[in-house]
């Protein structure tokens, strides 16, 4: 499994009231918020970003609340992956459960600029800034967790397997 796009990149503590504001959550409609999207910490991101693109952050990434709203929208607006410093563990397991990936790696969290093109392995985990070149090297995920995520989350890989 690769992705490859342009990066978005934020800093530190983006929250889950930023990466999709409360007051969208009274849909179930996964389209209508990823158009909100980012909205509050990025006006410009829902209309920007397009499928296959990667999101970058510093540490914390998807604190806050234990709502799975916010790694959806992140995945219903098209955003191949997320690498941050570090993530919330809540985020961690709620974007992994429905089947958007997620890669721990300080180094290219710090390295990778906005607007650049970057490309992931997630079978080696190598993380790689198209735009300068530099590779970086995050936990690959093992098979298990590549199956899941191909699967589009936890509900639909555990239904194939029944």
């Amino acid at each position: 499994m690769k992705a490859a796009g342009k990066v978005f990149k934020y800093g530190d503590n983006v929250d889950t009231d930023v990466i999709i504001p409360a007051r969208y959550l009274n849909t179930p409609d996964m389209r209508e918020l990823a158009k909100h999207c980012m909205e509050d910490i990025d006006p410009a991101f829902a209309a920007a970003v397009r499928p296959g693109d990667i999101l970058v952050a510093g540490r914390n990434f998807g604190c806050g609340s234990s709502r799975e709203h916010a790694p959806a929208s992140i995945k219903a607006a098209g955003v191949a992956c997320v690498i941050a410093a570090t993530f919330a563990r809540i985020f961690y397991r709620n974007a992994l459960n429905i089947g958007l990936p997620i890669l721990e790696c300080p180094e290219a969290a710090a390295a990778i600029a906005s607007g650049h093109q970057a490309s992931v392995d997630f079978e080696t985990g190598v993380i790689r800034d198209e735009t300068t070149g530099a590779s970086f090297r995050a936990e690959p995920f093992p098979p298990f967790m590549q199956e899941l995520i191909a699967a589009g989350g936890l509900g639909a890989y555990m239904s194939k397997r029944a």
